[in-house]
């Protein structure tokens, strides 16, 4: 992959979202296409008529969509499944997979199933706690750390396992994991970040980030060559919102800027919902030239992803 797809050098192709075609996530990446992906978290049920709701209504809009796995460490279905569904109604998938709940075999069997079942896009982070769940007395497995996951998802990528036996037909996973350009450690952050792409990571979503300056000094340090950056945006519903995610979020930094123009419009709904439509485009704007795309956590608002994307330039009025 060109070195401009990571933020360093020219910038990303920036084709309209209205041109796009179904091309893998991956193909558009490469291509040097500005990606936009987005999440949905799988219900505690198998009714599935919401989620499916929202991934139609965005069909044509994203070029992939985040299917979480027991997000905040609350039991619901499995996203594997849910992503084969989506594949069925010509939309494309994300994965998680959390280290949290099962062992090296588990993870490694689950990401072949994958791989048989359409499935390349990947995604791996370590998972919650599940004390902070809905199931509190549930055992914790965690039995490789997110480092762990890529290298064995690269390895079954070569042909092989973890303890290095060879497989009967080898999947073709695009391997990705997360990043925090705000951690409160920027220099620990790099360093677990650069093991990560060491590791196998050929794309990152970082978490939410509300000005390009904290982005780009993350990029120069990690000095991503080659492997993809899409920028978090968490749209700010609210002022009351914006200082939650400041005092409950870690990793999560809302300048006092943002802070501010949340501030001015407290309390009236329809100014709320402008400001953070702009302020949302606003990033995108600032940072579509230093990274390979954006992935936007909604959070409820997945409507007005259409908008957002209108006032950033990226969808063609």
């Amino acid at each position: 992959m060109p070195a401009s797809v990571s933020g360093q050098g020219l910038a990303p192709v920036e084709t309209p979202v209205s041109d796009r075609s179904v091309t893998s996530l991956s193909a558009k990446i490469r291509s040097q296409t500005f990606v936009v992906t987005t999440e949905l978290t799988p219900p505690k049920g198998i009714d599935l008529t919401e989620l499916f709701a929202k991934a139609d209504a965005l069909r044509g809009l994203v070029d992939g969509i985040n299917l979480t796995e027991s997000p905040r460490a609350r039991m619901a279905i499995e996203p594997k499944s849910v992503a084969r569904l989506l594949l069925e109604r010509g939309l494309e998938p994300i994965v998680q997979f959390t280290a949290r709940d099962r062992n090296r075999i588990a993870l490694q069997s689950d990401l072949l199933g994958a791989a048989v079942l359409g499935i390349r896009n990947v995604l791996f982070m370590s998972g919650d706690d599940p004390k902070s769940g809905d199931h509190p007395e549930a055992k914790p497995v965690f039995d490789l750390k997110t480092a762990d996951l890529l290298r064995a998802a690269a390895a079954l990528n070569a042909g092989r396992d973890m303890s290095g036996h060879k497989l009967k037909g080898a999947p073709n996973l695009f391997i990705g994991a997360t990043a925090n350009p705000t951690a409160s450690n920027l220099a620990d952050e790099v360093e677990n970040t650069q093991r990560k792409i060491v590791a196998g990571a050929q794309f990152f979503q970082t978490q939410a980030i509300y000005d390009a300056p904290t982005l780009l000094r993350f990029l120069d340090a990690v000095k991503p060559q080659g492997v993809a950056m899409l920028a978090g945006i968490i749209p700010l519903k609210s002022f009351k919102m914006a200082t939650w995610l400041n005092e409950n979020v870690p990793g999560v930094v809302v300048p006092p800027s943002c802070l501010q123009e949340m501030a001015a419009v407290a309390g009236d709904a329809a100014a709320e919902l402008r400001v953070s439509i702009a302020m949302a485009a606003r990033i995108i704007r600032e940072v579509r030239s230093h990274c390979a795309g954006v992935h936007i956590m909604a959070l409820g608002w997945e409507k007005h992803i259409p908008a957002i994307l209108r006032e950033s330039g990226l969808l063609s009025r």
